[in-house]
This record gives C-alpha cells, structure tokens and sequence, in this order.
C-alpha cells in the first residue's frame, strides 16, 4: 500500500477513535489555520532534528516552533528544514530581555515571530514593570522591522500583565503592527480571573497566533496544574472551545495554532495532531 494511503488510513482511524467527524467538524476556521508543535515535544531521543522534522511532517503537521535556548546546532535545523520541507514558524524566546538575537536566529530560520513575555519583577510596579519592558521591545522593533519579523507577546503567569485588556494596553502602546499577541488559550484559565474567550474578546484581532492547551483535559492536560471548578470546559477540559472559535472566526483568524502540552513519540503526536483539529474544527 503506497505510504500516502497508510497514512489516511492511520489518520481516519484515529479520528475515529477519538470519536471525531470530519465531516461535522469541518468549521469557518478550516483552511485559515496551519498546526504545529514545539521542537522540544518530539520525544524521539535517538532520532536527528532531520529525522524529527520529517516525522512531524509525515503525521500532518504543517510546521515546527524552536526556542531560541534549545541545544540544537542551529546550522543542522536550517538544513533539516531544507531538506524535509517542514517550516519553522516560530522562535520562542520566552522571558529573555535579549530579544535582538532571538530576531537573527528567526531570521537564519526563516520564521516569522519571536515569542516573548513581559516578565514580572516584583520588586517593581505594575507601571515600572511596564516602562521597562516597553523600552526593551521598542528597541528591538527596527530589528524586527528590518528582518521582517513579528514580535508575539505571550500571556502567561510569570508576566505583570494579567488580564486581556492590560495585555491589549501593552501592545497597542507600541502603536505598530510588528507587535502582537501570542494568545495562549490555556494559560488564561490557570492564573487569572478571566475565561479564555474573555482573553480572545479582549485581544481581538491583536491575536496573530495561538498556543494550544487545556490542562482540564484527560490526555493532553494535566492535573496538577489545572484549576479547580472549572465547569465552563469542553469534554471535561478547561477551555470552551466553542467560545474560543466563535471569538476567533469574529476577527477571521488566520495563521499557526502551536500545541503546547506534554510531548511523546509518533503515536501521540498524531492523536495530539486530530485533537488540534477537533478543538477548533479544522477537520
């Protein structure tokens, strides 16, 4: 059997396990939205990045995200790009102050973000806070702007910005497009007061890309950090991704949807693949 026809079949049946349908789940999200995962979520130890990148491909993936601290020899992930055609979306940068270098290495990988938080200093204010990270990201605009980058900001529990409309405030301070939001759907739930689709009203067409978790979820969540009484969820999870899409489908969001949740091998990087597309009906 020609390994195209291998993989469908793969594929169907493992939709079909998950009690998915594609033709049902097919929503206004289909065709606009590319999936990837971290680089660091492949948990193939032996395997080379080339043979990483081909895996992903391989299942269905559309793409890959690499931070800039990964011990990789970046020279070995530009040729496993090359070689498997998978694209390297991203570069994710995290609570760096050091922002311009993580700009050349998306450049060398042919990306188009660097994801960044706005780390809390709790010795600062809230306004202190705020000044110091805007000054560290309005110095690495003309980098971006130069090398054609866009840099994400990241909601997430280490940042000062706490709610939507702060994270909103912060981006728009920069009055420029090169500044956007890296809409992290699970992390709204986990340490704020806000649902997720209260933190996607809130960004609106902000939203440039989107991480993809719900820690309320049976295999691809996790317990320990998920948020007691949380009834507001789809199939037991955190998330209402009903909500989530309609939000979503308002501001006619195009671009990558990047899971962000506990690696593993090729098995469950497919099934973690169909739950993307289920979640938000791009079947």
């Amino acid at each position: 059997m020609h390994s195209l026809s291998r993989r469908k079949l793969l594929q169907a049946g493992t939709a079909a396990a998950l009690g998915l349908n594609s033709a049902q789940a097919r929503g206004p999200l289909a065709g606009r939205v590319q999936i990837a995962v971290k680089y660091q979520m492949v948990n193939e130890p032996d395997f080379t990045p080339l043979q990483k990148f081909q895996l992903l491909r391989d299942i269905g993936y559309d793409g890959v995200e690499i931070a800039s601290f990964e011990k990789v020899d970046s020279d070995e992930i530009v040729e496993a790009r090359k070689r498997s055609g998978l694209p390297i979306h991203g570069v994710v940068n995290a609570g760096n102050p050091e922002v311009i270098p993580a700009i050349e290495l998306a450049s060398k990988y042919g990306a188009e973000t660097v994801l960044v938080f706005a780390q809390e200093d709790r010795k600062q204010s809230y306004e202190e806070n705020f000044i110091r990270w805007q000054k560290i990201i309005s110095e690495a605009v003309p980098a971006a702007e130069e090398k054609n980058i866009t840099l994400c900001i990241e909601n997430v529990r280490a940042t000062f910005l706490k709610t939507g409309e702060e994270m909103a405030r912060f981006i728009d301070s920069f009055e420029t497009k090169r500044v956007r939001s890296y809409f992290d759907l699970g992390n709204t739930i986990t340490w704020t007061e806000q649902s997720a689709e209260d933190w996607a009203a809130a960004l609106g067409d902000r939203i440039f890309k989107l991480d993809i978790k719900d820690r309320g979820h049976p295999e691809f969540g996790d317990k320990k950090t998920a948020r007691a009484g949380v009834t507001t969820g789809t199939n037991g999870g955190e998330v209402n991704w009903k909500a989530v899409r309609e939000h979503l489908t308002k501001i006619q969001f195009s671009g990558w949807a990047t899971a962000e949740v506990g690696g593993g091998d090729r098995e469950r990087l497919t099934r973690m693949a169909d739950w993307i597309r289920d979640v938000l009906e791009l079947s």
